[in-house]
C-alpha cells in the first residue's frame, strides 16, 4: 500500500497517471510470473518425489524428458495450464501419481490435459492406442493437443541422438496421428515444429 501511494504521488507530480499504470502492470506480470515458477517448481518436486530411477536400461531418462517437455512450453510462454501440464505430461503413466493427486495441487484443467496424455495401456495394438491415445487428446481440446506435440518433439530429438529406431518409429506414427486427426481450427507453431522433425527423421 505505501508503496503505491509513493508512487500514486510522484506520477501525480510528474503530471499523470501514466507511470504509476505502467509500474501497477509490471508488477501484476511479476507476481504472475512468480506464482507460475513456484507452481512450476511444485510440479518438479512432485516428479522427483515419485518417478522411478531411470537406467541404462530404460526406454528413455523419465524425469529429464518431463523436465524438458516442461521446459520448452515455459520458454514459449505458453499458459500456465499448458506448461504445468508438460511438466508433469507423465506423471501418471510414469510416475503413478493419482489423477485426483494433480487436480487437487493444479487444477481441474491441467489435471484433464495430463490424462488425455496419458496411454490407455489397456489396447494392446500400438497403432490403435497411439490413434486412441491423440484421438482423446484432440476431444480434450487445443492444450492437450500442444502438450502432446511438446512430447513427441522432445522424444524424436532424443532417440536421434541414442540412434533408437524402434522409438523413432513410434514418433513418427505419434506425429501422423496428429497430423490425420488435428482439426484445422488447431493451428500454433509447435505443430510445424513437430511435422518438421517428422520430415527430418522419416
Amino acid at each position: 500500500g505505501i508503496f503505491f501511494l509513493y508512487n500514486l504521488c510522484r506520477s501525480l507530480r510528474s503530471g499523470g497517471l501514466e507511470d504509476i499504470s505502467k509500474e501497477s502492470n509490471t508488477d501484476s506480470t511479476m507476481h504472475s510470473q512468480q506464482s507460475l515458477d513456484l507452481e512450476c517448481e511444485q510440479a518438479i518436486r512432485l516428479l522427483v518425489a515419485n518417478v522411478p530411477p531411470s537406467d541404462e536400461q530404460s526406454r528413455k531418462p523419465a524425469l529429464i524428458h518431463a523436465l524438458r517437455v516442461g521446459v520448452y512450453l515455459y520458454q514459449r510462454e505458453y499458459s500456465r495450464e499448458i506448461i504445468l501440464a508438460g511438466f508433469l505430461h507423465d506423471a501418471v503413466e510414469w510416475a503413478g501419481i493419482h489423477e485426483r493427486a494433480v487436480r487437487e495441487a493444479f487444477g481441474e484443467r491441467v489435471a484433464s490435459i495430463v490424462t488425455a496424455c496419458t496411454k490407455d495401456d489397456s489396447i494392446k495394438k500400438p497403432v490403435e492406442k497411439i490413434n486412441e491415445l491423440i484421438g482423446r487428446c484432440v476431444a480434450n481440446g487445443h492444450d492437450a493437443l500442444i502438450v502432446k506435440a511438446a512430447d513427441i518433439i522432445d522424444s524424436f530429438s532424443y532417440y536421434s541422438r541414442v540412434q533408437n529406431e524402434r522409438e523413432l518409429l513410434y514418433c513418427r506414427q505419434n506425429a501422423e496421428a496428429i497430423a490425420r486427426l488435428k482439426p484445422e481450427s488447431f493451428i500454433d507453431p509447435v505443430f510445424a515444429e513437430l511435422f518438421a522433425a517428422f520430415q527430418r527423421h522419416r
